[in-house]
């Protein structure tokens, strides 16, 4: 599993990244977590508003910080 965080690197950005790993770490998921700052490749994503979530490159949450316990919830429908 590769998740993404697409995002500047703002405050959002690394409390998302911050809650995903939390996430992985409680549901005992192995995925590798990669940051993505770049506005070109955030934007080929579709994506107006970070932070955003992509799981194996589908878009699941943007524009608001998930907290770990919502992002178990959506790596439970993904898997």
């Amino acid at each position: 599993m590769i998740i993404k965080i697409l995002g500047s690197g703002c405050k959002n950005c690394i409390t998302l990244t911050e809650n995903t790993k939390a996430a992985l770490a409680e549901a005992g998921v192995d995925a590798e977590v990669i940051k993505v700052i770049d506005i070109q490749d955030i934007m080929a994503y579709g994506v107006i508003s970070t932070p955003a979530l992509v799981i194996d490159e589908k878009v699941v949450s943007f524009g608001k910080v998930l907290k770990p316990k919502e992002i178990i919830k959506i790596l439970e429908t993904v898997r």
